[in-house]
């Protein structure tokens, strides 16, 4: 999903983005605000808002201290819901049969994320999914990444 159309989203939800110098953080959300980190390159500011909206959807309260064990929860359910919306096991094989890519740099690219954040959620479907997960006719590997079709 491209930055317009997380906006789009956004904007559907009734949430107001904005732009800011932080110096501590990407963004964050409160109330109906959406807050980005100035200066961001449009992959970046594409990944904090999915991010972001991944919170709206997912999390309640104030989630900021990561001591406490929930918040935690709360912040990894935000995130999955961001890498499924930007990248998802879906996208992973969309990336792979558009170019037969299996570099995350050049996935990363394809699919309009940063690597940061396309490693991130390879780690995360690895914990979820384990080494390697089917989806039709595709087997994806996560370390080392690997798109692998087989018909039975």
């Amino acid at each position: 999903m491209d930055y317009e159309s997380l906006l789009s989203a956004a904007d559907k939800e009734g949430l107001i983005v904005k732009e800011r110098p932080f110096h501590t953080y990407d963004g964050r959300i409160k109330g109906n605000n959406i807050y980005l980190r100035k200066g961001m390159t449009l992959n970046e500011k594409s990944c904090v808002l999915a991010e972001e909206l991944g919170h709206h959807y997912t999390s309640v309260g104030n989630i900021l201290d990561m001591s406490v064990a929930e918040n935690r929860k709360q912040e990894q359910q935000a995130r999955l819901w961001a890498y499924d919306k930007m990248i998802g096991l879906p996208g992973i094989i969309k990336a792979y049969n558009a170019r037969r890519i299996e570099s995350p740099i050049e996935m990363a690219d394809y699919l309009d994320v940063t690597e940061e954040f396309l490693m991130e959620a390879l780690n995360c479907y690895k914990s979820k999914y384990g080494q390697c997960v089917r989806l039709g006719h595709y087997y994806i590997m996560f370390d080392p990444l690997a798109v692998i079709e087989k018909y039975d």
